[in-house]
């Protein structure tokens, strides 16, 4: 398998593939110049490359870039068994400084979002059956923290309620990963599934495999009503972006940065780092672990 088929079936977009070989060109050329290739480079080595992109006067942040595109390659190597190691995966560029900048909700204030979310006293029966959609969609923001694209993803298929579980499939800029859902969601769901879903199904005249219904767009400008909605009971809210960076923040105080990567789905371990706090230092010292260059 080529590494552009592997990217074409990890999802990446046509620039960012495009992007990612012409910097594997450079480095197998990098490579050649000093008597290594990819398949034997070390990390000793893959630090001399890092010293190198340094002394050609790239910003931290473009060292780190370059390094990431590279990682990526790295699992295309083992995935095709022309390696058995990735010297690549846990180095980090140390003193990039990235903030999310977005007041933090806490855990309690995602919990009153989702319990203040109003789907009974509703006299019309549709509107009364959308609010209960929406209400499970709440659920999956502030206890999951997905994403617009992975709430008009989901499928039936990707529904464990019997595990009390929520599978959720990889994007081009995320991992796929399996979520534990709450006791309240997997009633709500099972409620949803047999018989609001069915009825909004019967409304719209349409078929699908899809979890909410409409979906594509039209669940995009849901969501945005539902976020509007939020807000008038919290005005702290503001989009779904805080509300994930919330839910990732707020895990962060309960899990080590690995795990809330595979939490969140992020690909590198950098995109987690983005949401630690700087009073909290123990986390600190576990990103500076990670093999840090100065």
């Amino acid at each position: 398998m080529e590494y552009k088929t592997y990217l074409e079936k990890e999802k990446y977009s046509l620039t960012t593939i495009d992007s990612y070989i012409k910097q594997v060109e450079k480095f197998t050329h990098w490579c050649k110049n000093n008597n290594t290739t990819v398949e034997e480079i070390d990390y000793k080595t893959i630090l001399k490359y890092i010293k190198y992109l340094q002394e050609k006067k790239n910003t931290k942040k473009t060292v780190n870039h370059k390094i990431g595109t590279l990682k990526t390659y790295f699992k295309y190597l083992l995935a095709a068994y022309y390696r058995a190691d990735n010297p690549i995966e846990n180095i980090n560029i140390k003193g990039i400084k990235r903030t999310i900048n977005y007041v933090i909700l806490e855990s309690d204030e995602l919990e009153d979002l989702y319990y203040s979310f109003e789907t009974e006293n509703i006299k019309d029966n549709y509107h009364r059956l959308t609010a209960k959609r929406n209400r499970i969609i709440v659920g999956l923001l502030m206890y999951q923290g997905l994403t617009t694209t992975e709430l008009i993803r989901l499928e039936i298929e990707d529904l464990q309620l019997y595990k009390g579980k929520i599978y959720i499939k990889s994007g081009t800029r995320s991992n796929a990963r399996t979520l534990e859902l709450k006791s309240w969601q997997i009633i709500e769901f099972l409620e949803y599934i047999k018989e609001v879903r069915e009825e909004i199904i019967l409304r719209k005249e349409l078929e699908s495999n899809r979890v909410f219904i409409p979906n594509n767009k039209r669940l995009g400008i849901t969501i945005s009503h539902i976020i509007k909605k939020l807000k008038k009971t919290n005005n702290k809210v503001i989009n779904i972006h805080q509300i994930r960076a919330s839910v990732i923040t707020n895990w962060l105080k309960q899990y080590n940065l690995r795990e809330v990567q595979v939490f969140a789905g992020h690909r590198y371990i950098s995109s987690t780092e983005r949401y630690v706090q700087d009073d909290l230092e123990s986390l600190h010292e576990i990103v500076n672990n990670f093999h840090p260059i100065s």
